[in-house]
């Protein structure tokens, strides 16, 4: 989901998205994705809205005093992207906001990526790359402040079928709770019906912390149905997900729009 914009566009839509979101246990991740080898041209820019609502999740239940609440609470994050290269990419997810169920919209952060996909024969089905992610979040999302993520990708193509796979290693950079490193599997399988659309199953799998690895049945385990539509320039994904194991959330809808702005 790579569009390339002007600076014009970029701001007007700024503007608005900011407005509209503004009226509009923990909360739903601020991104539901499984990264491919999608990269914007050199010098080009890029924005994908990620919006996630939980209509059944964790109730008051929390980890710690003041913590976020999950149910009936919307996550809305614009992702803003540049091509340094063929092979690097920038990312900026910002704003991270929050909206509760009474339409309160709250700032949770902000957030930024490199992304690296290696160079590859341009027949060649396999693709891989890295991903690190830096950010910090307001304490209601998470205790520790400031963490980090090291995202592996790797993928194959064939024919209509797409199978990607990210290994996500989790850890804390500062904040009070000295939580170990936690890791996560997320795939994805898709079937394209026709050239605008694909259908899809895509799994988030916490493995475990460096001190409870592989302890499924204690972790949070998700499975998505979802669509992969164009609509001319306008790219979406559409999910519902179901979480299982001991999951925060029970039920997710997520959406990612890729915006076209030129």
């Amino acid at each position: 989901m790579r569009r390339s914009w002007t600076l014009s566009g970029r701001l007007a839509l700024a503007t608005l998205a900011l407005a509209g979101f503004a009226s509009g246990a923990r909360a739903a991740d601020e991104e539901i994705q499984v990264y491919m080898d999608e990269m914007n041209k050199p010098g080009g820019y890029g924005l994908d809205v990620h919006l996630n609502y939980v209509p059944q999740g964790r109730g008051p239940d929390v980890d710690y005093a003041g913590q976020m609440t999950s149910e009936r609470r919307w996550r809305i994050t614009p992702e803003w992207s540049y091509g340094l290269t063929d092979n690097l990419e920038l990312g900026l997810y910002l704003p991270l906001l929050t909206v509760d169920p009474k339409g309160g919209a709250e700032w949770g952060g902000v957030k930024g990526r490199i992304k690296f996909i290696a160079p590859k024969p341009q027949d060649s089905p396999f693709f891989w790359g890295l991903n690190f992610e830096l950010g910090r979040v307001r304490r209601e999302l998470d205790i520790n402040p400031w963490n980090a993520e090291l995202k592996g990708i790797a993928g194959y193509r064939t024919g209509p079928w797409t199978l990607a796979g990210n290994l996500n290693v989790d850890w804390m950079v500062s904040g009070p709770d000295h939580t170990p490193v936690s890791y996560q599997l997320a795939t994805k399988v898709s079937y394209a019906l026709r050239e605008d659309l694909a259908l899809g199953v895509e799994n988030y799998n916490d493995i475990g912390a460096g001190d409870r690895f592989g302890r499924f049945g204690e972790s949070n385990q998700q499975v998505y149905l979802v669509a992969d539509k164009s609509f001319g320039r306008w790219d979406v994904n559409l999910g519902a997900g179901y979480g299982y194991g001991q999951p925060e959330d029970r039920w997710v809808l997520k959406a990612i729009v890729g915006v076209p702005i030129d």
